[in-house]
């Protein structure tokens, strides 16, 4: 799929003044917050960043964040989501997006907001009112079976992350075969196996976050120029 969205539906033109919001999602023990945390460290010199952490009743995702010190402290706050994580991302988002959005207003202009869903299933999806992109995360640990099971998580999300491959031999996983499986109920969306410990500066990820972030900048500058030669810039 790359970074080219102009003629799929189910990608929105993009919103004029706001930041790419990049959703992250994926069981519990994928490796979300490792995967936040290395795309914070390799982007956060190229671009205004900030993020918004979902866990059931702690902290503990952004506290993580802040130890590692990733971001600046103002730039990453958490939601405590109280109820199931996928209700607060695709059925009520409302916490989420006045996070979301309270970035925004303190930070000024930013380029991209990384929403942290809190460990979920394969059916854990993010509303479209909140994410603009979905990146899904796996790992081997659970099973090389998992990938064809599908459900939305696997088979919609714009990038889908096979993690810990390092771990595929010692846990009994076939990478080849979740790999194939993947690209199988995927369509043709993009699949990356990767181990972000072995490789933190995660280049392919980072490479697909780029691009999201050069097609929303582009699409919203042209979207403007249509708006001024229209004569309805305002």
């Amino acid at each position: 799929m790359g970074a080219n969205h102009e003629h799929d539906p189910h990608h929105p033109a993009p919103a004029a003044g706001r930041a790419l919001r990049l959703g992250i999602g994926g069981p519990v023990g994928g490796g979300k917050t490792a995967l936040v945390a290395a795309l914070c460290r390799v982007l956060r010199e190229d671009f205004a960043l900030a993020v918004v952490t979902n866990d059931i009743y702690t902290t503990e995702d952004a506290d993580f964040l802040h130890r590692t010190g990733v971001l600046a402290p103002e730039r990453i706050s958490a939601v405590r989501t109280g109820c199931c994580p996928h209700t607060a991302i695709r059925d009520d988002i409302t916490a989420n997006l006045d996070a979301v959005e309270a970035h925004e207003s303190r930070l000024g202009p930013l380029d991209l907001v990384i929403v942290e869903s809190g460990g979920d299933n394969l059916t854990a999806s993010f509303s479209q009112g909140l994410a603009d992109r979905q990146i899904f995360v796996l790992d081997v640990a659970g099973g090389d079976k998992v990938p064809r099971k599908g459900g939305p998580g696997v088979t919609l999300a714009d990038l889908l992350v096979i993690n810990k491959i390092d771990l595929a031999s010692r846990v009994g996983a076939d990478l080849d075969v979740m790999t194939s499986d993947a690209d199988h109920v995927r369509e043709g969306r993009p699949v990356i196996a990767t181990s972000v410990r072995e490789h933190p500066d995660v280049p392919e990820i980072a490479s697909w976050v780029r691009a999201q972030i050069a097609w929303w900048r582009a699409n919203q500058a042209a979207g403007g120029a249509e708006l001024a030669g229209s004569g309805h810039a305002h």
